[in-house]
């Protein structure tokens, strides 16, 4: 690998701020990694909801593929100032440099250097939509028949193994009541009172853990009434809830949003309705797996540990398991991930390359 010239396309890449809300750079960050790739494979081309994404693979035909690479291309908003690339020691600085340019990077060029030599079907998946939920990337691509045995998607990982991440469901409370002048508390019902008394009550069950640790976790993001004074008592008030649930939780697991949200009206306060928008399932690969094992074996030939992790976040993975299909999340390192000073460690951009064409080269 000629890590200089790699990092001229990386920072190039780095530079396009491919937030959801610029459909017009998706597309440039999704061309810049197909030029990047070069001729001589198929792109297939897939859009969904605006989100534009791709699968690369050789041959005319889509083939059912051995194993995918999978990497999204879309970051989250941030300054200007971090769409500018810079390098500080063995720091790559850039929004998208961690969470997940450069590991994506990575991957097309080994699928590149890798795809015509492999026995088996390689398949390159483009997406643009992973900080936004996915369903318009990698679960478009799935429901139109994508398939595969295995998928290794690109997020930070320090080259550890990611085996295991969180289920989500996004719940709207709405608590209705009667409004009144603020100084006749006795003439009105207040809403934001019975909400806030279901949200206790959400929170002595999911209270916030002192420390990492693996289980159900409920997040308040939002709280409001449409109140614009002081001396006015609340007819309406809303909340919104962030539930991350691992694999096996009684609670969530396996239920549909219409079961998820029956479950949560259990703590609501009379006068208070639960909405669930979405719910999508946590992940899990088999720890024993053939190519998990060769995963961490060619992670810990580059010096690494390879130890297997559990992410709290979730990620695309999702999808893949949903279809009985393993996938794990295997990266480089870096941190401050969606923060002011994200980075990639530099470092393992090399090992991670080897990592992956020794890992693809063992399963022939």
């Amino acid at each position: 690998m000629d890590l200089r010239s790699f990092l001229v396309t990386a920072r190039e890449l780095l530079a396009v701020p491919s937030t959801a809300e610029r459909p017009e750079r998706l597309r440039e960050a999704l061309e810049v990694v197909l030029a990047f790739v070069g001729e001589g494979f198929t792109v297939e081309r897939f859009e969904s909801g605006g989100k534009p994404s791709a699968l690369v693979y050789r041959g005319a035909v889509r083939p059912r593929f051995r194993m995918i690479l999978n990497a999204h291309l879309d970051v989250v908003p941030a300054p200007e100032r971090q769409f500018r690339p810079r390098i500080e020691s063995d720091r790559l600085f850039a929004r998208g440099a961690q969470d997940m340019k450069v590991s994506g990077l990575v991957m097309a060029q080994v699928f590149r250097e890798a795809a015509g030599r492999l026995p088996y079907p390689l398949g390159l998946q483009l997406v643009t939509d992973e900080e936004v939920g996915g369903r318009d990337g990698t679960l478009h691509q799935l429901e139109r028949g994508v398939e595969g045995d295995f998928a290794v998607i690109g997020e930070q990982s320090g080259l550890r193994v990611v085996t295991d991440s969180k289920g989500v469901a996004a719940a709207d409370l709405r608590a209705e009541g009667r409004s009144a002048h603020g100084a006749y508390p006795w003439l009105g019902d207040n809403a934001l009172t019975k909400l806030l008394r279901t949200l206790d009550k959400v929170l002595a069950r999911y209270p916030d853990p002192a420390e990492e640790t693996w289980r159900t976790t409920v997040n308040v993001a939002r709280i409001e009434t449409p109140n614009r004074a002081h001396n006015q008592i609340p007819a309406l008030a809303e909340a919104w809830l962030d539930i991350r649930f691992p694999p096996g939780d009684a609670d969530f697991d396996g239920r549909t949003t219409e079961e998820a949200a029956a479950y949560l009206a259990a703590f609501c306060e009379p006068g208070v309705t639960v909405t669930v928008g979405r719910i999508d399932p946590p992940h899990h690969a088999g720890h024993d797996s053939r190519e998990v094992l060769a995963l961490q074996r060619a992670a810990r030939d580059q010096g690494f540990s390879g130890d297997l992790l559990r992410k709290h976040g979730s990620a695309d993975g999702r999808f893949y398991y949903q279809r009985g299909i393993d996938a794990v999340i295997f990266g480089i390192g870096g941190d401050g991930q969606h923060g002011p000073d994200e980075y990639a460690d530099l470092t393992t951009v090399e090992p991670y390359y080897r990592a992956l064409h020794a890992f693809l080269a063992e399963l022939e």
